[in-house]
């Protein structure tokens, strides 16, 4: 069995891991998988190419501001991907982030209506049915359920300065992505999910197929976190963002830092240089750190907070529970449905002092750390991988 898959980075970021995760997966069973991307640099001993350059990317983008047809350029790439992939006749191919900055989709999709052979769709977003945007929830707009036009968010990703060109990508992207006879959809949540089926998506197929994490790095760990940065007696509330925005919570951080006692200490990852200086004081902001020291902030944490209001999963709320920590999240898209029962809370969305009180009353016991770390154990990366890999078995067949 051969796969191919397509994603806008490969070993790096979430979805670049992923795919490079399935990929070392299939070939442990004795399969093939090559991988094309489109940024970046793939990890050594990995079948890649990387289909665009650099200057391409850059093209793409400023294109990308000017026009708002995102997606529609990178001809050039999208040809060296076709032709890759002619060449190596793979007998399944595998989509992730088909935006990004380096591919044609409409290239691309017609291509696969021609190769005819089983397509599998990852989305880890909402960009592929929408006329502009990755996400909407935030904004609370339903256009995409029927028709997008006049959109509120052409200044975000993938972001327009002067041109609103929502209704003209929608019918596009409708034309371009309906009609594949052998195309099975994967969201990453069952909330993406019930978004795909209320799209110009929903005649197909559609199953959820959670990401996945370490559990041998994930779990609960000891470490000097909390004589290192001066911690002992205190209760620690973690937030964790790859990038932090108002989106991401941000702004709920501010307000906590303010209101909660001085024997509380908020501690935020992922913080860059800028925003540190724009934070309280008794906020412990901290840079980018590896996915060890990640594990062992997890386990040095009283309570992890995802203040995000916007997720097609909420993966950082896995990772503190797989440390046994116990959460706080909002009652937004995707990440309520990983919490599990006694593992934490779940409170309406922009209830500060239902977070406050949530906070006040967890506390960190073994009990509710063994709930927690049960919970995690559903999303161990190696049985999401098996369920590709069954299911990729079943469209050969």
């Amino acid at each position: 069995m051969k796969i191919y898959q397509v994603n806008v980075v490969c070993s790096v970021g979430s979805t670049g891991r992923i795919a490079a995760d399935i990929s070392h997966y299939v070939e442990q069973k004795g399969d093939q998988c090559r991988i094309a991307y489109g940024r970046g640099t793939a990890e050594d001993g990995i079948d890649a190419i990387r289909i665009e350059t650099k200057y391409g990317s850059i093209f793409h983008a400023v294109m990308t501001r000017l026009t708002d047809r995102h997606g529609l350029y990178s001809q050039h790439a999208t040809r060296r991907l076709i032709e890759d992939i002619r060449q190596h006749e793979p007998d399944i191919i595998h989509l992730h982030n088909i935006h990004g900055y380096y591919l044609n989709y409409e290239l691309l999709f017609a291509f696969l209506k021609e190769y005819n052979k089983p397509v599998v769709w990852s989305l880890h977003d909402c960009w592929a049915f929408t006329g502009h945007c990755a996400h909407f929830d935030a904004v609370g707009c339903e256009k995409w359920k029927s028709k997008c036009e006049n959109c509120c968010q052409i200044r975000e990703y993938p972001a327009s300065l002067f041109r609103d060109a929502s209704a003209e990508n929608y019918v596009r992207k409708q034309q371009a992505f309906c009609g594949v006879d052998k195309l099975q959809i994967i969201t990453v949540s069952d909330w993406l999910k019930r978004m795909v089926q209320n799209s110009y998506l929903s005649d197909y197929p559609v199953m959820t197929i959670y990401n996945g994490i370490d559990l041998q790095v994930m779990k609960p760990c000891c470490s000097d976190i909390r004589e290192k940065y001066q911690l002992e007696g205190k209760k620690v509330i973690l937030g964790v963002a790859s990038v932090w925005n108002e989106k991401k919570g941000l702004g709920i951080f501010r307000e906590l830092a303010h209101r909660l006692p001085e024997d509380y200490r908020i501690v935020m990852i992922g913080i860059g240089d800028k925003q540190k200086s724009e934070l309280p004081e008794n906020i412990l902001s901290i840079g980018k750190v590896s996915y060890e020291e990640l594990a062992r902030w997890y386990s040095a944490a009283d309570v992890y907070v995802n203040g995000s209001i916007e997720e097609t999963m909420g993966l950082t709320t896995v990772e503190a529970m797989a440390c046994g920590t116990p959460v706080v999240v909002q009652n937004a898209t995707a990440v309520p449905e990983v919490v599990g029962e006694g593992c934490g809370t779940v409170v309406k969305k922009g209830d500060l002092e239902a977070m406050i009180t949530a906070i006040y009353s967890l506390q960190k016991t073994p009990e509710i750390s063994a709930r927690c770390i049960e919970q995690a154990s559903k999303y161990e990366k190696g049985q999401q991988y098996a369920k590709y890999y069954q299911l990729y078995q079943s469209l050969m067949q």
